[in-house]
């Protein structure tokens, strides 16, 4: 069972588990639970992606409930008409907020892109992010005798493949747990010592306008256990008022990924 967020006539949104497909791909063939078949078996009708999230990646996945509706949805995502708020566990302390204009070229797999063209040049890319806090622990990771880590807000303007975590890779401030991006002595220390076994990154908000009533409409992610734990340790719960916690059951479990 998945954790529906918001659901209506036209609409449905889950909150989506680290690990999970959104979809069946070849990348896994032998996946068989991913969400968009959960989600139908769960609400009994077929859904429609509008968008996708990064396996890796957790929280709010909006979905419509015909064709029309996630076709209407999609033009939004790609007209840039809805608002996507992020949080994520940096490497290292931000020294600031700020917005990252830095053009990225495309990303292609080895796999599912093994035919695809040359990928095109650098395409515009811009990131907003806020620096809500960060903490300095006593454990030593790499060369360094303690470990700093920084909590940040991202709202991504443009929706380039990875771009959240290029765009914090190029500041040299990579997400925790971004085994292509990041820092992997440091991904492997956040996970021993403060159990943040993957990446950290939680869609946590979507603010749009709905696209059948027009009416405003914002649909939040709580944070699963891993994101509880940590903020419990850094001692930062009181940094993501806005963002609700929740626990889901044993049977949103997938195995774990190598990435």
């Amino acid at each position: 069972m998945l954790e529906i967020i918001y659901q209506d006539e036209w609409l449905v949104a889950v909150n989506k588990p680290a690990g999970w497909l959104v979809h069946r791909s070849w990348l896994d063939r032998k996946e068989k639970v991913v969400v968009m078949q959960t989600v139908r078996d769960q609400i009994g009708q077929h859904v429609f992606t509008a968008h996708r999230l990064d396996r890796p990646t957790s929280g709010v996945l909006l979905m419509g409930l015909s064709s029309e509706v996630g076709r209407l949805l999609s033009q939004q995502f790609e007209q840039h008409q809805i608002r996507k708020t992020y949080h994520a566990v940096l490497r290292g302390w931000l020294s600031e907020s700020g917005t990252l204009d830095y053009p990225l070229v495309e990303e292609l797999d080895k796999i599912a892109d093994k035919f695809a063209t040359e990928p095109r040049g650098p395409q515009p890319a811009v990131t907003d992010y806020q620096l809500l806090t960060h903490v300095e622990m006593p454990v030593a990771i790499s060369r360094y005798a303690t470990s700093r880590y920084s909590l940040v807000e991202m709202q991504p303007r443009t929706g380039r493949k990875h771009q959240l975590r290029r765009h914090m890779a190029h500041l040299r401030h990579p997400i925790i747990g971004d085994t292509t991006h990041g820092d992997l002595r440091q991904n492997r220390g956040a996970a021993t010592h403060f159990g943040m076994d993957r990446l950290m990154l939680h869609a946590s908000a979507l603010s749009l306008n709905h696209p059948v009533t027009g009416e405003p409409l914002v649909i939040r992610a709580g944070l699963d256990s891993v994101w509880q734990q940590m903020l419990q340790q850094f001692g930062w719960q009181e940094q993501m008022p806005d963002v609700p916690r929740v626990e889901f059951a044993d049977e949103a479990v997938q195995d774990k990924p190598t990435e």
